[in-house]
């Protein structure tokens, strides 16, 4: 039988696994659930779950009512995530070398190379979120609106972002817990002179909001802020940067306890298994040859309950 050409090195699992998230906020807006296998059950729950209020009066000897869920149970399956670091088996020898020699100093290239797969490999996972998230098609359709003109938050003398959001808050069924802003929203929201004046009183209407005040404001738990940024250019062409997390904003409802089974919260990201990372062999790369550090994920980013959430688009111009 051949022999599997991935091998899992443990040592570089536990820094895939390690590796900060840094300022990326995609496992804060879509937790992770584990799930048993590549293929997976999920409920996927009709608005009327999130209300349900049985009459729990039972006679003497009569029977209980039941809990009936109007959910729908849904097939999916994982996607298989990988991304390869290529590493010159000349830079691995040096490395070895100087490792023995005790004149060492430079990290392992093996390590090195994980963590510059990684950093690469959760860009991409931010940019899948925030193409669920910041997607129209993701949520009810009353839970929804594009800004544009004075509407917009970027426009300081006439819209007022916070008597919007809250508007937005009592049209929805549940109040979110969450609110998801690109870096420039944040920013234009933080400066605005109304969010100032009601933060500050006493008829300020300068100075820089901290985010807490703005999530204490709305009743949030938390707010978070989409720094990321990937380059859209093809390779060897000019880099073309731009923000994943763009200039909307969405407010979900988020329960960290909800699983595949059970709980309602506006989506998550299930997960099969741990993150792993290991080495394949090339003998392509280079004069001597090398390996290939692979990452690999197994995980599908969900929406579960699309009336959960509330999605601005255009928040800013």
């Amino acid at each position: 039988m051949a022999t599997q050409p991935f091998v899992i090195v443990p040592s570089m699992c536990a820094v895939a696994v390690m590796y900060p998230q840094g300022r990326r906020i995609a496992d804060e807006v879509l937790p992770r659930v584990p799930v048993d296998g590549d293929k997976f059950n999920y409920l996927k729950y009709a608005q009327a779950d999130a209300f349900l209020a049985p009459d729990t009066t039972v006679g003497r000897l009569s029977a209980p009512n039941q809990l009936l869920y109007s959910s729908t149970e849904v097939t999916d399956s994982v996607t298989d995530q990988a991304l390869d670091v290529p590493v010159p088996e000349r830079d691995i020898k040096a490395w070895n070398d100087a490792h023995r020699t005790g004149r060492v100093q430079a990290p392992n290239p093996m390590d090195q190379a994980v963590e510059s797969g990684m950093d690469a490999f959760l860009n991409r996972r931010e940019v899948r979120a925030a193409g669920l998230v910041f997607n129209a098609a993701s949520y009810g359709t009353n839970n929804k609106v594009t800004l544009s003109g004075t509407s917009q938050w970027s426009d300081y003398t006439n819209s007022d972002p916070l008597v919007a959001i809250r508007g937005y808050f009592d049209s929805m069924l549940v109040r979110p817990t969450i609110g998801v802003l690109g870096r420039l929203v944040a920013t234009k929201l933080q400066l605005h002179p109304k969010v100032a004046a009601a933060v500050y009183k006493f008829g300020t209407t300068a100075g820089y909001v901290p985010m807490r005040a703005i999530a204490d404001q709305l009743e949030l738990d938390e707010i978070y802020v989409g720094e990321a940024q990937y380059n859209t250019a093809a390779p060897g062409q000019a880099p073309s940067m731009s923000r994943v997390w763009g200039k909307h904003a969405a407010f979900l409802y988020r329960d960290k306890t909800a699983s595949t089974r059970g709980k309602v919260t506006f989506g998550f990201t299930a997960q099969w298994g741990d993150r792993q990372a290991g080495t394949i062999t090339d003998p392509d790369i280079g004069a001597l040859g090398g390996v290939r550090a692979r990452v690999v994920e197994f995980v599908k980013e969900l929406v579960t309950a699309n009336d959960l959430g509330y999605f601005v688009q255009n928040a800013i111009a």
